[in-house]
């Protein structure tokens, strides 16, 4: 946990300024739906509308109808009926309001998802490796839903606040404009005031939306690695480096808490202060002329102070929105960087307009795949000056099966990742059937692959759906034929279920070798041409070793296969072993060759087969 939230795992930093590009990104999700955008403003002007007319009706009914006393007596029913009809008006105006803004959040949260989710599908095998877990579900659980909500709810007020403030504004100015001027001399106070106070609330904010993301990958590793937790005895240790990103996150989250709490009463003072004036300086010109004009009806003063009192209400929402973008941009600055993450590994116009993409493939015009590869003066560095390939040359004819053994880090891995295209050489280039596979697409390289990881990965749902998630259109003939290739077949029916038993999430209601087995089936009935075992045994027992060896010879036959191992007993019968040393071949040969080499293969396969004899006579006894 402590080095997720150092160093390795750090999130983006972002700008220190509000990015109004951000925002307008974000608002065309909104302008998908032009007609219910449209809808909500037209709506919240209308609303506007009727508010800033209610004081002028109040101006009608003080000067006349109670200031002429009987005689202005038959102005009520039509005045009531006015009155009540705005009511109405509003009323209904308010519920269209409701309606179109919840369509409008909710249509938003799906095109956002929508796209993060397919981004993510997008992104090459490298971003994966660089990014949390927690980071990449706080962006899709927490930020997404925030920002349609935000926008479809907080940006649209931004319609009726400001229609209202200008329509006050007016009014203030039509009826007595000295006076109205002297009102909104509290308004250069209030603009500088808010701009203090926004850098500083969306400060603590954006530290608040960054170890959110720190506490979800906390909570993420925690629940992963529980096991591993309580046999170390880390309890302990693990909730202090927890408490520590808590207390951070608290810590921020109350200090925007407080600046915000100080905000709002600030605004609310100002308010006060113009309504005092607006209630001394027309009561005295009510009483008799000043330097503000002819005397003034009570009527006329009554909606003055209900205009200044009133303007600002809609300030104080404005700052309660300007508050929420601070806390939001946080969350926007994520979202896009998601979205505009770009990919390390893509495919030109070109090749995409012929073989397409991973969500619109055109299989008619993809080549058979061989299986021949070739490195060709292959250098490789994850990081800049940090090679691990130097001008590598390897040449697998179609249907041969390779072995990679060698020490931890020597780049057996990397080799086959880049066979994979999971990323791409820095220098030189892999060759299948002797053309650069970046002259072709990804998707048909990758739909031509079968990966069996060190630790295999089950989908939620049965044991059927798992195997047949190598090809969906698989037949339960075919399901059942892969899973007996690999034996996996004698464990299912002993299930209560059978193929239809649940799996669990991640495969936790199997053990590790069922789960292998399982995930070996998926890829076989994949039927590929290229087939790539990367530690695929190191974490199973014997037995269930035993059983994937007996399958290999079945399945590998006439594919092109790559086979890393630490465990020398499952690649005996590969074509060739290669031994992988600071990134290059340093022995080739069969199994029988590099034994009579007598050199590091000959070393490393004597040192186990020492090890499992003494093992195998501990066992017996």
């Amino acid at each position: 946990m402590e080095e997720l939230t150092t160093s390795a795992l750090k999130e983006e930093e972002f700008s220190k300024k509000i990015d109004l590009k951000i925002w307008k990104r974000l608002l065309r999700y909104a302008l998908r739906y032009k007609g219910i955008f449209i809808g909500v403003i037209l709506l919240m002007l209308f609303c506007a509308a009727i508010d800033i007319i209610y004081p002028q009706l109040t101006r009608y009914a003080i000067d006349s109808i109670i200031a002429k006393g009987e005689d202005g007596f038959s102005s009520i029913v039509p005045f009531g009926i006015a009155y009540l009809l705005l009511i109405v008006l509003q009323g209904i105006s308010v519920i269209g309001f409701i309606m179109l803004c919840g369509k409008l959040e909710l249509k938003m949260a799906y095109d956002i998802r929508q796209d993060a989710f397919r981004k993510l599908q997008q992104l090459s095998f490298s971003y994966y490796d660089k990014t949390a877990v927690g980071y990449i579900m706080a962006r899709m659980v927490g930020d997404i839903p925030r920002l349609s909500e935000m926008i479809a709810w907080s940006l649209t007020d931004i319609f009726w606040s400001t229609g209202y403030i200008i329509g006050c504004i007016c009014f203030l100015l039509g009826m007595n404009w000295k006076l109205g001027l002297l009102v909104l001399t509290v308004l250069p106070p209030l603009a500088v005031i808010s701009v203090w106070f926004q850098r500083r609330i969306l400060k603590q904010h954006r530290i608040v939306r960054k170890q959110n993301s720190r506490i979800t990958s906390a909570f993420n590793e925690g629940i992963m690695g529980a096991v591993t937790t309580k046999t170390l005895v880390r309890e302990e240790r693990s909730f202090e480096e927890f408490k520590s990103e808590a207390g951070t996150m608290k810590k921020a989250s109350v200090r925007a808490a407080v600046l915000s709490a100080m905000f709002t009463p600030i605004v609310m003072t100002l308010g006060s202060i113009a309504t005092a004036i607006a209630l001394y300086a027309g009561g005295r010109t009510v009483i008799a002329p000043t330097i503000f004009g002819a005397s003034m009806t009570i009527g006329v003063l009554s909606s003055f102070i209900a205009y200044s009192t009133n303007l600002f209400d809609p300030m104080q929402q404005l700052a309660g929105i300007f508050a929420e973008m601070q806390s939001a941009q946080a969350s926007a600055e994520r979202v896009i960087s998601l979205l505009d993450t770009p990919c390390e590994i893509t495919d030109s116009d070109e090749i995409i307009a012929k073989y397409g993409d991973c969500f619109d493939p055109k299989r008619e015009n993809w080549e058979d795949i061989n299986g021949e590869v070739e490195f060709r003066n292959v250098s490789f560095a994850y990081k800049e000056g940090e090679s691990v390939l130097k001008d590598f040359n390897l040449k697998v004819r179609s249907g041969e099966t390779i072995a990679l053994v060698g020490e931890t880090g020597a780049g057996k891995s990397t080799i086959v990742n880049l066979v994979c295209r999971f990323y791409e050489p820095t220098e030189g280039s892999i060759l299948i059937d002797g053309v650069d596979y970046r002259k072709r697409s990804q998707l048909w390289l990758q739909d031509r692959l079968g990966y069996v990881l060190q630790s295999p990965h089950l989908f939620s749902g049965t044991i059927r759906d798992n195997i047949r998630y190598g090809r969906k259109d698989a037949t339960e003939k075919e399901v059942i034929r892969a899973a007996k290739l690999v034996h996996a077949d004698d464990f299912i029916t002993e299930l209560e279920k059978g193929y239809d038993t649940e799996v669990g999430e991640g495969g936790a209601r199997l053990s590790t070798g069922q789960k292998q087995l399982i995930s070996f089936a998926r890829v076989i009935l994949a039927d590929p041409r290229i087939f790539v075992l990367d530690e695929a045994t190191s974490s199973i027992d014997t037995e269930t070793e035993a059983l994937i060896q007996n399958a290999i010879g079945t399945v590998l036959e006439n594919r092109t296969s790559f086979i890393v191992a630490h465990r020398l007993s499952t690649i005996r019968s590969a074509d060739r072993i290669l031994v992988i040393r600071g990134g290059r071949i340093t022995e080739a040969g069969t199994h029988k060759e590099l034994l009579k080499l007598k050199g590091y293969y000959y070393d490393l396969y004597t040192t186990q087969f020492a090890e499992n004899s003494t093992q195998k006579v501990l066992k017996d006894r």
